[in-house]
This record gives C-alpha cells, sequence and structure tokens, in this order.
C-alpha cells in the first residue's frame, strides 16, 4: 500500500474520503507542530538530517532515505495491509469477524488502551530533547533524531484512532496527549518510566534497548486486536520500532566494545583513567533501565489485563503461535512469587496473569541482547559477564513493589539494601562521570573516545558520510 504524499496529512487511509475527520487531523496539526518546536530536539530544527520517511507499508522496499528539515518531516497515518477475512483470534469473541468500528461495550476500554500507548510516544521524544548538544558523532545524531521524529509518527497513528473512531472523547484525549510533559509535577506522562531523566547518551543507548523494547511487546499485544484499525496501525508501527532497538543495541555494544579496547590496549581494569565507561557501571545502568522497563508490564495479577485479553482487546505476544484453546478458562501458568526469604513458582489462573506471560517473553528477549554484548567481552578476551538482575529487583510495581531483593535475587534488608543499592544501582557519582564524558563530536568520520564506531553506515553510507548538515 503506497502512501499518498500528495496530502496535507500524508495517509494511506483515504483521508480525502471523510471531511469531517480530515478537519479534525488538520486543526490537530498545527498544534502538534506547535509542541515539536517547543519539546522536540533542541538546537537542531533548522538543520538538514538524513533521515527515512516511510513510502509504502510493504515489508520490503518501504523507506526513502533523504536529507530533511525535521519540522518539514511528512509525519502521516499509515496503516498495514488489511487481512482478508481477518477474525478474533482469542477472548469471548473468538472467530467472530474483526471489528472495524469500536464495539460500544468496550468503548471506554479501548479509549483507554489507545491513548496510554499514545503517550508513551511523545514522552521519549521529551526526555530525549537535550541529547543532540552532547551527541558522540554524526552518525549517533542522525539516529536519535530518527528515533524521534518516529515516535512522533507514532503518536500520530493513537491520535487517528481517536479521532477517527471515538468523536468528542477521542478529540479531547487528542489535545490531552500534547498538554502533558515528562516529569511534570503537575502534568506528568502516564507511565512512570517515561518521566523518568534520559540525561546522557549511555541511558539513551539503554532507553532504545530496554523501555522501547517493552514497546515492542505491548505494540504486538495491541496488534493481536480484535479492533483491526488498531491491529493494522500497530502492525507498521512494530516495522519502525525495531530500529529504535537496534539503536540500544549497537550503541550498548559499541560503548562495550570501547571499554574492552581501552582495557586491552592500556593492561588496566582502570577504563575510567582512559576516559571510557567501565564494564562495572555499565552493568548499574543496565540494572537500573531493565527493572524500571519491568515496571512498564504492570502487576502479576491483573483484573485488567484478564478483561483485555477476554474482550478481544489485547491479546499475548504472538497469540496465533500460541498452542491452546486461546480463551484460557481452564488454564494455568507459572509465576514467581515470594516465599519467606526466597521465592517459589506457583500455578495461576493464566487470565489473571496475562501480563506475567508477557514480561516473560520480553525478559527472554532482552536476555538474547545481553549474549550478544556478552560475546563482545568474550571476543575482547576479558573475564566479564554482563547480567539480568532478578525479575523482583528494584520493582515499583506488582508483587515485588515493597521487597528489597539483590540483583542475584537474594531478598535483603532495608539496612542491606541502604548500603549496598550504589553497587547495584547508578550512583551520584556514577551519573556524574559519565555526565562528564557527554561532549560532541560532529566531525564526520569521527566519534567520541567513551565509544566505538559502529560496523557500517546507514542505507550503505560511509562513516564520515554528513548525517547532520548544520546550517
Amino acid at each position: 500500500m503506497a502512501i499518498d504524499y500528495n496530502e496535507r496529512i500524508p495517509n494511506n487511509v483515504n483521508l480525502s474520503d471523510n471531511r469531517r475527520l480530515q478537519r479534525a487531523l488538520e486543526a490537530w496539526q498545527p498544534k502538534y507542530l506547535e509542541w515539536w518546536g517547543d519539546m522536540g530536539p533542541e538546537g537542531f530544527q533548522t538543520d538538514d538530517v538524513y533521515l527515512r520517511t516511510a513510502i509504502s507499508v510493504d515489508a520490503k522496499g518501504w523507506a526513502h532515505f533523504g536529507h530533511v528539515k525535521m519540522p518539514d518531516y511528512r509525519w502521516g497515518i499509515f496503516l498495514a495491509e488489511p487481512e482478508q477475512d481477518r477474525r478474533v483470534n482469542f477472548g469471548d469473541h473468538k472467530g467472530e469477524k474483526a471489528w472495524q468500528e469500536v464495539p460500544g461495550e468496550y468503548r471506554g476500554v479501548l479509549r483507554r488502551l489507545i491513548v496510554t500507548q499514545g503517550d508513551t510516544e511523545p514522552a521519549s521524544v521529551e526526555q530525549q530533547r537535550l541529547l543532540g548538544k552532547t551527541c558522540p558523532s554524526l552518525y549517533d545524531l542522525r539516529n536519535l533524531f530518527q528515533v524521534n521524529v518516529e515516535e512522533g509518527r507514532h503518536l500520530w497513528a493513537m491520535v487517528y484512532l481517536l479521532d477517527a473512531h471515538f468523536g468528542r472523547d477521542g478529540r479531547e484525549e487528542a489535545e490531552a496527549l500534547l498538554e502533558r510533559r515528562s516529569g511534570d509535577e503537575d502534568k506528568p506522562r502516564i507511565l512512570g518510566a517515561f518521566n523518568e531523566k534520559t540525561p546522557d547518551w549511555l541511558s539513551f543507548f539503554m532507553f532504545t534497548f530496554f523501555t522501547d523494547r517493552d514497546g515492542k511487546y505491548q505494540l504486538a499485544s495491541l496488534a493481536e486486536s480484535g479492533f483491526d484499525p488498531l491491529s493494522r496501525t500497530c502492525r507498521f508501527m512494530l516495522t519502525e520500532e525495531a530500529h529504535h532497538m537496534f539503536v540500544g543495541e549497537t550503541g550498548v555494544g559499541r560503548t562495550i566494545q570501547r571499554a574492552c579496547d581501552i582495557m586491552n590496549e592500556h593492561k588496566t581494569d582502570d577504563v575510567r583513567a582512559h576516559g571510557g565507561i567501565d564494564l562495572p557501571t555499565i552493568q548499574k545502568y543496565v540494572n537500573f533501565h531493565f527493572s524500571v522497563s519491568e515496571d512498564l508490564f504492570g502487576s502479576e495479577m491483573s483484573t485488567n489485563a484478564a478483561n483485555f485479553y477476554t474482550m478481544g482487546l489485547k491479546g499475548r505476544f504472538e497469540e496465533t503461535k500460541i498452542d491452546d484453546d486461546h480463551q484460557l478458562k481452564d488454564d494455568t501458568y507459572t509465576v514467581l512469587e515470594l516465599a519467606g526469604d526466597g521465592f517459589r513458582e506457583v500455578e495461576e489462573a493464566a487470565l489473571t496473569v496475562i501480563n506475567e506471560r508477557l514480561r516473560d517473553d520480553y525478559i527472554n528477549d532482552c536476555q538474547k541482547g545481553v549474549d550478544r554484548w556478552n560475546r563482545i567481552i568474550k571476543r575482547a578476551g576479558i573475564d566479564f559477564e554482563l547480567k539480568l538482575p532478578h525479575r523482583a529487583f528494584h520493582r515499583q510495581i506488582g508483587t515485588f513493589a515493597n521487597v528489597r531483593v539483590s540483583p542475584e535475587g537474594k531478598v535483603v534488608t532495608q539496612a542491606e539494601w541502604d548500603e549496598k543499592h550504589t553497587e547495584w544501582l547508578p550512583s551520584d557519582e556514577d551519573r556524574a562521570y559519565v555526565g562528564s564524558l557527554m561532549h560532541a563530536v560532529t566531525e564526520p568520520g569521527k566519534f567520541a573516545n567513551w565509544i566505538a564506531p559502529p560496523a557500517r553506515g546507514i542505507n550503505n553510507q560511509a562513516l564520515d558520510f554528513e548525517y547532520v548538515r548544520f546550517m
């Protein structure tokens, strides 16, 4: 499905055939651009950035690359191709024809799901708006901006659904998405992780690896929805989301590579003495960002998640590949619970622990990335292994919210936590040191001392390509 870029709002949903919807979105567009000007990347709005723009929703050949100023980026509304005779694949409505309009009885619940997902998109742009000033290279600066503009487009995707299917309520929610601010005391973003600061590039890479990976699993679950416009919207968003996780995984990997290079070159473990980020500090950042991102899946036991599933609104990851009845009336699932000063596995009703199954899928996926990072360390001949912390470590939501647990999974006292938590999580000193390395490197082909160059450039371009042209 090609995208019509002749329209004021690029789209592949025949927007011009629906004048009411077109007027609503055209009225929202200048407000979005005002928000982008106020809260988007600071200091780079007039520069030409080598960005990819979707030109089709086909799996192959869907993007065009070229230099464009970010305020001129053609944000729009792109839905994946419809599946012929698509059905609801789970819950009480399993086997029914997928809904093209919102079922009246699920209107409020579905709107809240869309708003919560939509709120994460501008939040991450706000969290990252100052990072450009300390970019480690033009390559990385361009990747930051690519993530930013695509998060902006994902906001457009959710606003389209709100305006197209929820009338006045939807329009009011679309306005509110531009009014909340990440970290604001009075109008914070809905989910906690999206109110955290992203003060440095190591935090950004961890965010795009761990938190955007949560986005992958949330979008994949919504892509199973019996509400077909939401499913089609999320399926295309997943295509764009893959790049965000690539930025995170390779960014952390290049930081690890540079640390290993310094250790081998100078025959020392004191990486900081030579301007790198040491592996123990990287482990602390892993602990923090993994645990914060785990919370985004919600409580282990969740009536809401069970209701979303039963209603056919939000499925499990790769729902149709799971070998069960897809209704879960009598099924159980194994979860972890606190037992004295340790943990034990128990069987719970599968419907009530939908969140935990999704968190399991997420943890397994994160582990694969950590394994790839560890291969970098092993190839360098260094005796160190990065690890994901225990799932109960540093949790703020769910069963383990009020439990103090070490990264290895040992339940500890508050006194032990107070004594040792700076060994497990980034301390003020750690953050200050990482922050001290953050100085912009903007000469084509040059990279900051603390990070290794990537293996290749973007879209077959050379590493010294002018990915951002300063005006």
